[in-house]
């Protein structure tokens, strides 16, 4: 395979956890009689542009289908987050009801929803029918389509260039990052601003965030890959803010370098030398990750076989996509992890894909009573402590097993 952004041969190796299906094709019980794609999950790191990516063997289209499960509203945190963006872009950008946004991967319309409550015109371009739909249900225009050059100009023909694009955890879900991100340079007003956020790749290295790894992630990113795919589709990096979400994410703002009047600012520098510092154009920063990653998989086993020897119950919290790039990197089944719980009421009922674990309700686990709650998306650890407190009231105890494992 090539790389995906400048076709240079693929030789390094980052990560390989073997195979799963994809994390995020959730069973429905009519599904446990048959059998499951399992597709071999492997990272690459690109020696040119330092791009870690996946080796693909499906389509998008098998990832991001009519059933696709994540709602963003789901999470308080999240939904915190992108109201205090629309309030900030609005403030610094002077954004008002002459002005338009679009947002790409819009989602169930947690981000939209307070851009028109601000008064602001926008749209979204969300590819998922089920959170699509339940965007349309707010009162959301939404575009259901992948996001692309060809995307772009339909829209840029039809008047709705933007001045505001936002692209949240979407720039990794892309097979062709390049088509990808030249969109944006077409949907831009001549001064528009288009802002990126995604989990920063320094943080999956250091931070031992390997079940980040899945099919429907194609890129992992850096500044400086970032940097370098923007500048060959007509875009430039002028800032770069650093956000805790997701363990650890950037938020890039770009402009059209034709046109774009916004000064470079000392940030993204700073963070060019940062990294650079940490080594992320060396072989060596990358080739460590596997031994980390097999460290916290023995350590999550261990764990779990020493509780069911002592008899305590365990279960898990968070059907999360990351939760189950772990458990089958592991091959943890229902035998030592009964039940996942989640609040997500499209999660329900289903079953997490491969491991099978049945996903429950939050009043199943408030009956069962377990001994340790295990937290899959360990991102949102704070928010799940504060919303399940009661689990003292019967001496229960929360349990991460990233970046190692540990009681909480």
């Amino acid at each position: 395979m090539k790389c995906r952004h400048c076709q240079q041969p693929l030789t390094t190796g980052f990560l390989d956890l073997g195979s799963a299906p994809p994390s995020n094709a959730y069973l429905r019980p009519e599904a446990l009689q048959q059998a499951e794609i399992w597709l071999p999950l492997k990272l690459m790191v690109c020696q040119h542009c330092w791009l870690v990516q996946t080796l693909d063997f499906t389509g998008r289209e098998n990832l991001f289908d009519a059933d696709y499960a994540y709602f963003s509203s789901c999470s308080s945190s999240w939904l915190t987050h992108a109201r205090r963006f629309v309030q900030d872009m609005q403030t610094r950008f002077h954004l008002n009801s002459g002005s338009r946004v679009l947002e790409v991967a819009a989602n169930d319309g947690y981000l939209l929803q307070y851009v028109q409550q601000a008064g602001i015109p926008c749209y979204g371009v969300e590819p998922t029918a089920s959170t699509a739909a339940a965007a349309r249900d707010i009162g959301l225009t939404i575009h259901e389509e992948f996001f692309g050059q060809t995307l772009a100009q339909t829209l840029a023909g039809q008047g709705l260039t933007a001045d505001l694009t936002v692209a949240n955890n979407v720039l990794a879900h892309v097979p062709d990052i390049n088509d990808f991100v030249s969109g944006f340079r077409t949907i831009l007003k001549p001064h528009g601003v288009a802002s990126f956020e995604f989990p920063h790749l320094l943080n999956m290295v250091q931070q031992n965030q390997f079940d980040t790894a899945y099919h429907e992630h194609y890129s992992y990113l850096s500044l400086h890959a970032v940097r370098h795919i923007f500048a060959g589709q007509g875009l430039q990096v002028f800032d770069v803010e650093e956000w805790p979400t997701h363990g650890g994410s950037l938020r890039v703002l770009a402009q059209r370098s034709d046109t774009g009047n916004h000064p470079v600012t000392e940030a993204v520098a700073r963070m060019l030398i940062r990294e650079q510092d940490a080594g992320v154009t060396t072989t060596a920063f990358y080739i460590r990750a596997q031994a980390a990653a097999e460290q916290a998989k023995f350590a999550l086993l261990e764990f779990l076989l020493q509780c069911r020897r002592e008899g305590r119950k365990v279960a898990a919290y968070g059907a999360a996509a990351k939760g189950n790039t772990f458990l089958n990197f592991a091959g943890i089944r229902p035998d030592l992890l009964p039940y996942v719980v989640d609040i997500n009421p499209h999660k329900q009922g289903k079953y997490m894909p491969g491991s099978r674990i049945p996903i429950v309700s939050l009043a199943h686990l408030i009956r069962e009573q377990p001994d340790v709650v295990l937290i899959l998306p360990w991102n949102l650890e704070a928010e799940i402590r504060h919303d399940l407190q009661e689990i003292s009231s019967w001496g229960g105890r929360f349990g991460v097993a990233i970046p190692e494992m540990r009681l909480l």
